[in-house]
């Protein structure tokens, strides 16, 4: 995590000085709780003995894991041509449906991001989601 804060850090400083503020503060937040997970895992260690840390995945299947990270890596594939939305209610739908998720959950779940999402970034941010070039937006 302290590399990825790196990055960001040495992205966000290419920005111009007026962008910075935001990412700046979302980075230091992101370092300081990298820090204090850490400081957790050291003192857990220190108090119960140093674990090998695979009893966490004990549950694993492999078949579920690379599936869904396929299905993530086609979703983020496919956004530029169909656009966020319609790409983002197809890979929701679908890896729920993969998840055993009830139907009326996956319907509840969409609409409920999908309204988060458009009120969020369509019209308070007024941030522009990729419309997708197959449909000639």
């Amino acid at each position: 995590m302290y590399g990825v804060c790196a990055f960001f850090l040495y992205m966000t400083l290419q920005l111009p000085k007026s962008a910075q503020i935001y990412p700046l503060c979302v980075i230091a937040l992101l370092a300081g709780l990298t820090t204090l997970h850490v400081i957790n895992m050291i003192i857990g260690a220190l108090r119960e003995g140093v674990t090998n840390g695979l009893e966490n995945f004990s549950g694993f299947v492999p078949s579920q894991f690379f599936t869904l990270l396929a299905m993530i890596v086609i979703y983020i594939a496919s956004m530029p041509y169909v656009g966020f939305y319609a790409s983002s209610v197809v890979f929701m739908a679908l890896s729920l449906l993969f998840l055993r998720v009830k139907i009326w959950q996956i319907i509840l779940s969409e609409i409920a991001v999908f309204a988060l999402v458009y009120c969020a970034f369509t019209l308070f941010l007024e941030v522009r989601l990729p419309s997708g070039t197959l449909w000639g937006v």
